[in-house]
């Protein structure tokens, strides 16, 4: 069961504000998932941005709290990029305010987080990849574009089944300004109802 602060935050998310076009991006990974769910195999989700420090270490966090929300069995999400600088500070703070329990395993210039979602679930491990690190699933997965920079510009990526691109505009843009802070939430929010959105379509 997830943390209660994450619980909340999922009661508020609304599925009706995600427009019928938006929702047909987000239909064949939906079609995906339900029939890796269906044929009982392990669901592999590697969430690829150009520099893997905001959007898809949303979504990867966001996607496997879903799951484990709506009780998708055998969900595994990954992130990485086409190149590797660090999980961006105000990403793991917009996440630490959401409920997760962000704890920092080393610092350093590319730190290594450790981030639960529920009392009792293995840990995310968030640092700054390449997508086909070691540490990432090597074949037999969905590569998710979280950005249109990534998926235009890494046409192949060696060992997807499928890709699906469903890009996010990147909160970076708020860096050092007043609104930093709200829009990274506002990105946030808006990750965690298309991923709540996506396996909440997943029949068991």
């Amino acid at each position: 069961m997830l943390y209660q602060e994450i619980r909340d935050v999922a009661q508020t998310l609304d599925f009706k504000t995600i427009s019928l076009e938006r929702k047909s991006v987000l239909q064949p990974l939906i079609d995906f998932i339900q029939s890796k769910s269906v044929a009982q195999k392990d669901i592999r989700l590697n969430m690829i941005c150009t520099h893997n420090s905001r959007r898809s270490h949303l979504c990867q966090v966001w996607a496997q709290a879903a799951a484990a929300h709506y009780g998708i069995k055998n969900v595994f999400c990954y992130s990485g990029g086409t190149e590797a600088t660090s999980l961006f500070p105000m990403v793991a703070e917009t996440l630490r305010q959401s409920g997760f329990k962000v704890q920092t395993l080393t610092k350093g210039s590319n730190p290594v987080y450790a981030i639960k979602f529920s009392e009792n679930g293995h840990p995310i491990i968030g640092f700054s990849k390449i997508y086909n690190n070691d540490f990432n699933p090597g074949s037999e997965f969905a590569a998710v574009m979280t950005c249109s920079q990534a998926d235009a510009g890494c046409p192949y990526i060696s060992g997807a089944e499928k890709r699906f691109p469903i890009p996010f505009e990147d909160p970076k843009a708020f860096d050092n300004t007043s609104q930093q802070a709200g829009k990274y939430h506002e990105r946030s929010v808006q990750i965690a109802n298309e991923m709540f959105y996506i396996f909440s379509q997943i029949q068991n």
